[in-house]
């Protein structure tokens, strides 16, 4: 097994989600009381919100691609950005390191494609919504995201650091939620992108309208699929 490296703390509330999936999935393919073999450097959020909120990505670059340096010295062969916003630098970030950086825009796009999905939309922060490279990576792929109306992103934006980074799950904003997804399905979307790695807490993709897709367990098992792709190939060669 590979070691698994993720940078996490963007909230530590998703990050405890992905520490949970990440080990429950490898219990489920090897059985018994099998876990992962990870690495986790979780960063002081407030720290970088401050950088989001002033627009200083590239502080944040630096923050983060020091982190991935940290995590791969110590041995992780993939590492992974525990959060869909700071994709905005996942390239700085991977630039900074020799192993692969598990992307979780690209591997929520794999999944989509693979059920025929074009037209998803995108629940997500502010910058995820509006600064365009999700929407750039996700062309890449064929997919056409649909953001909500302003105001809606602002609903959006509100509940997810107001409250789901805070550990607060209210049924009201569950509510305010859907009421949305309900406007965007009249539109035309096709689908639901969970796109901020803590909306999983409020939203469960079994239980909507359109088919969901959760960031969080897609990046998860993405890490799982490497980590485990040596072991089972071993495996077959000795039979």
């Amino acid at each position: 097994m590979q070691t698994i490296g993720l940078i996490g703390g963007m909230s530590f509330e998703s990050s405890a989600v992905y520490y949970r999936m990440v080990n429950e999935m490898v219990r489920e393919r090897l059985g018994g009381l099998a876990s992962a073999d990870l690495l986790m450097h979780s960063v002081n959020f407030d720290e970088i919100v401050a950088m989001q909120k002033a627009g200083d990505w590239g502080a944040a670059a630096n923050r983060l691609g020091d982190v991935a340096l940290r995590l791969q010295i110590a041995g992780a062969r993939c590492v992974l950005i525990c959060t869909n916003t700071m994709h905005l630098i996942a390239d700085q970030v991977a630039a900074r390191i020799s192993v692969p950086l598990v992307h979780i825009i690209d591997e929520t796009a794999k999944s989509l494609k693979a059920s025929g999905r074009k037209r998803p939309l995108l629940l997500a922060t502010r910058y995820t919504m509006e600064h365009g490279f999700y929407a750039s990576r996700m062309k890449s792929f064929g997919i056409d995201i649909i953001v909500p109306e302003a105001d809606d992103r602002t609903v959006v934006h509100d509940i997810i650091f107001n409250e789901l980074c805070a550990g607060k799950v209210q049924n009201s904003s569950r509510d305010k939620l859907m009421q949305i997804i309900d406007r965007e399905r009249v539109k035309g979307a096709d689908s639901i992108i969970l796109g901020c790695t803590e909306i999983c807490l409020i939203l469960d993709p079994k239980h909507l309208p359109l088919p969901g897709f959760d960031t969080t367990e897609i990046h998860a098992r993405a890490a799982v699929e490497f980590a485990l792709s040596d072991e089972e190939v071993e495996e077959i060669v000795a039979a």
